[in-house]
C-alpha cells in the first residue's frame, strides 16, 4: 500500500513548514503547494523550495496569482507595514495585513490540487491562538470550508471525503516551535516577516516578527533566522 496524500499549503513561514514536518510524520506524500500572489516578502519563496526539498515534499508547485490587483493589505499595496504593536493588542481587530480572502482562495486551489492528484487530506498552518486576529485562520472557517468542499467536488459525490487539517489551530507559537525541533526543523531556513530587507533579513519589529521573537525567548531559546540589527 502507498502512503495517503496530502496537499500541503507551504509559504516558507515558521507555521506552515512545521505543518510540512507534521505530515510527512504522520506519513503523508505531501504535495506541497505555494503562492506567488504579489506578497511583498516573495523572499518566502526562496526558502519554501529549499524546505520542500528538505522536508521530503514528493512534489512542489508555486501558482501564479495576482492578488496585489485588489490591494486593501499591506502586504500586498504600498501602505506601510505595522511595527512595534504591543502583542497584547493584536487580537483585538483586524490588522491591515490581512489579505481580504487569501486562505478562501488559497484552500481553493489546493481543493483543486486534492481532486485532481487523489489526495484526501489538505494541511494549512493556520494558528487561532498566537495570531494577529485574522478572520480566516478561526475553527469555524476550517470547518466551514470543509464542509463546502464535500458539497463542491466530484470526487466527494463519488465517495471520496477530504478533510482539512490544521494541526496548529490550537497551538501557541511556543508549542509549534517546540514540536517543530522535535521533528528537526531547521527554523533559520525560515521567513515570518512581513516586511524583510532585500536580502530576506527581518525587520524584527511586526506582528508576525514580535510573536515569533516572543516564542522563541519563552523557550530560552534564540531565534536562529536572519534579523536586521540586533533585532533577534
Amino acid at each position: 500500500m502507498t502512503d495517503p496524500t496530502a496537499i500541503v499549503l507551504l509559504s516558507g513561514g515558521l507555521d506552515s513548514v512545521t505543518t510540512l514536518a507534521i505530515a510527512r510524520a504522520a506519513g503523508r506524500t505531501c504535495y506541497a503547494l505555494s503562492f506567488r500572489y504579489g506578497q511583498r516578502h516573495e523572499h518566502e519563496l526562496v526558502l519554501a523550495r529549499r524546505l520542500a526539498t528538505t522536508l521530503g515534499a514528493a512534489r512542489h508547485l508555486v501558482v501564479d496569482i495576482d492578488l496585489a490587483q485588489f490591494g486593501g493589505s499591506a502586504l500586498t499595496a504600498n501602505i506601510d507595514v505595522p511595527k512595534d504593536r504591543p502583542i497584547e493588542s493584536m487580537s483585538g481587530d483586524i490588522p491591515i495585513t490581512y489579505v481580504p480572502a487569501r486562505n478562501t482562495v488559497f484552500l481553493s486551489y489546493a481543493l483543486a490540487f486534492a481532486e485532481v492528484t487523489g489526495a484526501e487530506e489538505i494541511y494549512l498552518g493556520v494558528n487561532a491562538v498566537d495570531y494577529s486576529g485574522y478572520p480566516d485562520c478561526r475553527p469555524e472557517f476550517i470547518d466551514a470550508f470543509e464542509k463546502m468542499a464535500n458539497l463542491a467536488t466530484k470526487a466527494a459525490v463519488e465517495g471520496r471525503h477530504l478533510s482539512i487539517q490544521a494541526p496548529l489551530l490550537l497551538l501557541t507559537k511556543a508549542e509549534i516551535i517546540t514540536r517543530g525541533l522535535e521533528l528537526g526543523v531547521d527554523y533559520g531556513s525560515t521567513s515570518t516577516c512581513y516586511d524583510p530587507d532585500a536580502a530576506g533579513a527581518a525587520c524584527g519589529r511586526c506582528d508576525a516578527c514580535a510573536l515569533r521573537l516572543r516564542a522563541f525567548a519563552d523557550l530560552g531559546l534564540r531565534d536562529p533566522a536572519p534579523y536586521q540589527g540586533a533585532a533577534s
